[in-house]
């Protein structure tokens, strides 16, 4: 299985010939090939930044990210989005003016990764697999925001990637909708065990989505506490009610209670 992702005394350091704003001080992270890891923390803790340097769509100014030992950031390296690191963004990207089918496809089509037949085929039955069956000629104006996360998903994991990077994804979705969406992310899962780096503010979602909630402080962010959820997998909605959920959603929200409170602070002072 490859998919381990080494995140090693990552810092990241804004301007820093004048406000040195210091996002990220110190982050190491292990997360192994397989798993799913969900970073929480306070606005502003440098939990996208840690996304966007592991997707290379930004610098890293201390330490190492790599992914199965080869090299994807450091100090002075350039830029490399690759096709390795798959991102699903809050706002969506998917081409208005092309069919559900085509926005999965054009990927490996395009890339000459799969024919057009197979990855056709691979997309229905994968939008068959989160209730998705029937839509592939709807426009994404068509599609309810829930459904279009959906589409998102798939159309990341049917290219293959070595790691799937999740930028609160689910964030401005109703309660309901949320729910169905963590079952149909976790079948996904279940189904392709692709390492997922998944970022959120929602501890309920960490919880119930991970393997292991990376807690980070208020900037500049750190890795403040890993809390190792032995929640058994396959998991549906049942397991919110168990006592061991209960537990595990207690121990982080003491863990970042804390740190919001240094981020309201924070706050205040900027604003005083």
């Amino acid at each position: 299985m490859t998919g381990a992702l080494s995140i090693r005394n990552v810092g990241k350091v804004y301007d820093p010939d004048g406000a040195r704003v210091i996002a990220l001080d110190d982050v190491s992270l292990e997360i192994a090939a397989g798993e799913l890891c969900v970073v929480v923390g306070p606005s502003g803790c440098g939990k996208t930044t840690l996304l966007n340097c592991i997707a290379g769509f930004d610098t890293v100014s201390a330490g190492e990210i790599s992914i199965d030992g080869a090299l994807l950031a450091a100090p002075g390296r350039q830029l490399a989005p690759g096709a390795d690191r798959m991102v699903v963004f809050q706002a969506g990207a998917l081409f208005p003016w092309k069919t559900v089918l085509w926005n999965i496809t054009c990927g490996p089509v395009l890339s000459r990764r799969l024919t057009r037949p197979d990855a056709e085929a691979r997309a229905r039955a994968l939008l068959s697999r989160v209730g998705l069956a029937g839509i592939e000629a709807q426009y994404p104006a068509e599609l309810s925001v829930g459904m279009k996360r959906r589409v998102e998903i798939i159309r990341a994991l049917i290219n293959d990637p070595t790691v799937l990077l999740l930028d609160e994804p689910f964030r401005a979705l109703d309660a309901l909708t949320k729910s169905v969406m963590h079952e149909a992310l976790l079948e996904l899962y279940d189904l392709s065990r692709k390492t997922i780096f998944f970022i959120t503010h929602d501890l309920e979602e960490a919880i119930f989505l991970a393997d292991r909630v990376a807690v980070m402080t208020t900037r500049p962010g750190r890795v403040k506490k890993i809390i190792t959820v032995d929640l058994p997998r396959p998991r549906n909605y049942r397991l919110l009610a168990t006592p061991r959920y209960g537990e595990l959603k207690q121990e982080a929200l003491e863990a970042i209670h804390e740190e919001a409170l240094k981020a309201f602070v924070a706050g205040e002072r900027e604003l005083a």
